[in-house]
């Protein structure tokens, strides 16, 4: 269990982030572009817990599959399976005209789920008191409750002449909608939504040239695709 370093995921941020969905041809292709340029993450491959969080209605996530220009969604994430006490991120993630921005705190996982579950304010610090606020005044707004467990392991990587540059490749996607809580795997569905991997760059500014370079002779496109979005369509078609 570890808390992410690279300085892009500060507990307040701003970055853009594009997605791309790749077959395991395109995946090795670009794993062996990105090496000289690339520095990967010390953790090497990490299992991403996160629990999402909507209205009894799911009007958040429904609003964000209809690709508004302004879309906003609460959840709990951790790196790694954590338990009781392990230190976990609850975090507001929105995203407006193509910029993403965050604001989160961390707690441990019994503080965080006591507080979305059960309404049990937690001991946050004085400098994370606003974050606290903005998370707080979300969580009653919207009356939120446990919602979605969804898990993928994660390869990170980092340019090596800029660290808020980041490329990631997210494979294995999972998720439940029952025993809701972030400390288990158990219980999860598998999702084959018909590509191997998610690569997702993540950066405060422009594209490095190399990476521009890359995009452009390896025929990469970007894609629209959000996890919780497409696990969300498969539970509505099996109602249907």
């Amino acid at each position: 269990m570890y808390m992410p370093q690279d300085s892009s995921c500060g507990m307040v941020f701003k970055r853009f982030e594009y997605k791309y969905l790749l077959d395991e041809d395109k995946y090795r292709m670009i794993m062996s572009y990105i090496r000289p340029h690339t520095i990967p993450d010390v953790h090497g491959l990490t299992t991403i817990c996160n629990m999402y969080y909507d209205t009894s209605d799911n009007d958040l996530i429904r609003m964000s599959i209809d690709k508004p220009l302004y879309k906003e969604k609460l959840r709990l994430r951790s790196y790694g399976v954590p338990d009781a006490d392990s230190m976990v991120f609850m975090e507001i993630k929105k995203k407006y005209d193509r910029i993403v921005y965050k604001r989160r705190i961390s707690l441990t996982l019994q503080q965080a789920e006591d507080y979305l579950i059960d309404g049990v304010v937690p001991p946050v610090r004085q400098e994370h008191m606003q974050r606290f606020n903005e998370i707080d005044y979300f969580v009653h707004f919207h009356g939120i409750r446990p919602a979605m467990f969804v898990a993928y392991d994660r390869a990170a990587f980092f340019d090596r002449s800029d660290r808020n540059m980041r490329i990631t490749f997210d494979s294995n996607i999972r998720s439940r909608t029952t025993n809701l809580t972030l400390g288990s795997l158990e219980g999860c569905e598998p999702y084959d939504f018909g590509y191997k991997y998610v690569m997702e760059l993540k950066g405060c500014d422009s594209f490095p040239l190399w990476l521009v370079r890359m995009l452009s002779e390896l025929h990469i496109y970007k894609g629209t695709f959000t996890k919780y979005g497409r696990l969300y369509k498969r539970e509505i078609e099996r109602i249907i």
